[in-house]
């Protein structure tokens, strides 16, 4: 067994020169396995941690761990097993927060790895939906159901194996969940294991995820390099067949930031966080600077049952023709969505039918469309001419708090 210990002093200057510092080593030919273990004060800053091999990037875990074991049978979570080329590999620190007096960072690589490999616990079949499932009108030939496009797991910092949260949505009453791990697709292999076994439909997504603004890229489509610029993303997710869709735009301190050439065919316009405060009016003035043609989406964004909103909160719904991941992106292509603030069966939904709107168990919200022009809901289940508003229209309640749109 051979470890390398490297030491390094990480401060701004090495911040602004670039957000991500290299340290190389080297694997010999044959190699069983490679241990990285990452020590710093955590109470001072945040370094990420990710790898890259010879032929390709290897993993991610961000701030969520600070070590991980790469072999050809098996990985920690957020890595890629497969043998291990001979050659150059380098260790990725991302320098998300450094302090100005600088951070101590010590690094070890050990071939052959000396810890165990972290493994997902396999969860139990889920049990059935606490709720009813929902069946809203649809067009011919088309169904909706619910879904939620946003939330992690252990292979980025979830708490949950993606057999726990597939259960978690199964309970909730969603009929699909997409997977979208930071920077990383080592989740995307166990997806249809895990959602025929829980009866689910589980969409392979990465959020792609820099300190100027977060994307899912939806799809089975291969790694998206955070690294390049965003007109990257963009062209890359559409030549792979994907969909990308750019996330919680006013966020905190992960807004979006990057200039585009051409815009993403989806927008996360419904954050879990609006739910907090469901009469902000923040994602409606991006909205109106963003593009029309954009399809919205909503996402929870759900990490841990102690810092998460429930999944499926809010909720999207798709028309669409069957369950398989293809058909749900094939849906959002096709602008088929709706958004309300959970799956539950009496919750406001506003839906387009036929070229018109139909607002269900919405009496007395008032629809509003994108000139601001304002219309009450008198029945539980209404059928508005679609002539009536432009652009999204959404549906508030008295105190003006968002209650679903479309």
């Amino acid at each position: 067994m051979t470890t390398d210990t490297r030491r390094l002093s990480l401060g701004l200057d090495d911040q602004i020169l670039d957000r991500f510092h290299r340290v190389a080593f080297t694997v010999e030919p044959g190699a069983p396995s490679i241990e990285v273990l990452l020590a710093y004060d955590t109470n001072l800053g945040v370094v990420d941690l990710g790898c890259e091999g010879p032929d390709g990037w290897r993993g991610w875990s961000g701030g969520a761990r600070q070590r991980f074991v790469i072999s050809p049978a098996a990985a920690t979570p957020g890595y890629l097993p497969g043998e291990l080329e001979p050659g150059t590999w380098h260790v990725f620190l991302g320098l998300h927060k450094v302090p100005a007096q600088g951070l101590e960072v010590t690094i070890e690589i050990r071939t052959p790895a000396t810890g165990h490999i972290e493994c997902e616990a396999e969860a139990a079949p889920a049990e059935p939906a606490t709720r009813t499932p929902r069946e809203l009108p649809a067009p011919a030939g088309l169904q909706w159901i619910a879904g939620d496009f946003h939330a992690h797991t252990v292979h980025s910092d979830g708490c949950e194996s993606v057999g726990a949260l597939a259960c978690r949505a199964v309970r909730a009453g969603l009929d699909f969940l997409a997977v979208t791990d930071h920077n990383t697709t080592s989740h995307h292999a166990s997806l249809p294991h895990h959602g025929a076994r829980h009866g689910i439909t589980l969409v392979p997504g990465q959020e792609v995820t820099t300190s100027r603004g977060h994307a899912n890229a939806f799809g089975d489509i291969g790694w998206v390099d955070f690294r390049e610029p965003a007109d990257h993303w963009v062209d890359t997710v559409l030549e792979r067949g994907g969909v990308l869709s750019v996330n919680h735009p006013i966020e905190y301190d992960c807004s979006w930031q990057h200039p585009l050439t051409v815009l993403p065919e989806a927008l996360e316009l419904w954050h879990g966080s609006w739910l907090g405060a469901p009469e902000s009016t923040a994602p409606w003035a991006f909205w109106r600077r963003w593009s029309t043609d954009a399809v919205p989406i909503g996402g929870s964004d759900f990490h841990c049952p102690d810092r998460s909103g429930p999944v499926g909160t809010p909720t999207t719904w798709v028309a669409v023709e069957d369950r398989t991941p293809e058909a749900i992106l094939d849906a959002v292509r096709a602008g088929r969505t709706a958004i309300s603030a959970g799956p539950d069966s009496d919750t406001p939904v506003l839906l387009r039918i036929e070229d018109d709107l139909l607002a269900l168990d919405a009496e007395s919200a008032v629809l509003v469309d994108e000139e601001g022009r304002r219309r009450r809901v008198t029945s539980r289940r209404e059928r508005i001419p679609q002539s009536w508003g432009q652009g999204i229209v959404h549906l508030e309640d008295a105190d003006r708090r968002l209650l679903a749109l479309c």
